[in-house]
């Protein structure tokens, strides 16, 4: 057998992009897209007619709304959204606008749309996921939604304070990042880091854990890979989001893969549980300067993709 196919016996695969063929190629169960995944494809020749045709079938009714690139952004995102879910079983993410990250109001009122979007083509919430970036209004904005049945993919999430108020709203999903956590480490302590030492890797085997010993239903799904051994190394989390390039090494390669996080081990660890409050969220995030820093940053370059995009479509928007 493949790494690969090791791999998927114990977590669930998920395409880390939006590129059709690669997921034919792999056959993962899901796919998670953002704005600078989005915006990648966007920008190939391949994809062209399908931005095209988004921007021809919606110029006027954009033209008339306020926000006349918003308004056709979210349609992008519905498009590639649509197509995945011909080549997959499963679920596909589409995220929220990152300029909405600190606002609480603004986050529910378009995930609503993009679910209204889904709707409008067929497509059940079952197999959304919206995605909202890790912070305290975005985290309050997913306990809203999912009490709507609107599913939540919590992202740029780098700290287990992020991830237990996550799961104590009930998020669906949450997506810590491993290969940025490595980054930061890297650049702070001029070093690098393989295998179980890989903080990143530490991160999200913390958050595991905490989760299944306290019987949170929220799953785990490690993102952001950096190389395979990180990836390796979480096998048994719920679900790992793969990049294409990562994908391809996992299948030409035939490296056992044993399965490393299990609930039965979780249930045996020795952690304390994590009270939180708003006030004692925002102090804890504020003393990792490693989460505050990424998850800023994190926003920071969603924004600025999604400015980039807007201006792809203006440019054909004419």
């Amino acid at each position: 057998m493949t790494t690969l196919e090791q791999l998927k016996q114990h977590t669930i695969v998920v395409a880390d992009t939006g590129d059709f063929n690669a997921m034919r190629e792999f056959g993962p169960r899901d796919a998670t897209t953002n704005p600078s995944l989005i915006l990648k494809a966007a920008q190939k020749p391949e994809y062209a007619d399908l931005v095209d045709a988004v921007v021809a079938r919606h110029r006027e009714a954009a033209r008339a709304h306020a926000d006349t690139l918003g308004y056709l952004v979210d349609r992008l995102l519905i498009a590639f959204g649509l197509e995945i879910l011909k080549i997959i079983p499963g679920r596909v993410s589409t995220e929220v606008d990152a300029r909405l990250s600190f606002d609480t109001e603004g986050t529910v009122a378009r995930a609503r749309e993009l679910i209204a979007l889904y709707g409008e083509h067929g497509i059940s919430p079952e197999r959304i996921l919206i995605k909202i970036a890790s912070t305290w209004e975005g985290i309050a904005a997913a306990e809203i939604l999912e009490k709507e049945g609107i599913h939540c993919n919590m992202t740029l999430l780098f700290s287990l304070p992020q991830a237990v108020r996550c799961a104590e709203v009930g998020a669906t999903l949450i997506s810590p990042f491993v290969g940025r956590i490595l980054d930061w480490h890297k650049a702070k302590y001029n070093r690098d880091y393989t295998g179980a030492e890989d903080p990143g890797v530490q991160s999200v085997k913390r958050i595991y854990n905490y989760y299944k010993k306290f019987g949170y239903k929220t799953e785990v799904m490690g993102a952001s890979f950096r190389n395979t051994d990180e990836i390796l190394e979480l096998c048994g989390c719920d679900l790992l989001t793969i990049s294409p390039d990562l994908l391809a090494q996992l299948q030409n390669d035939t490296r056992p893969a044993p399965r490393k996080l299990s609930p039965e081990d979780a249930a045996r660890a020795d952690i304390e549980r994590l009270e939180l409050d708003e006030k004692t969220f925002r102090f804890l995030l504020n003393e990792d300067a490693m989460a505050t820093e990424k998850t800023a940053e994190g926003i920071r370059n969603f924004c600025a993709d999604i400015v980039k995009l807007e201006k792809l479509i203006a440019e054909k928007l004419g």
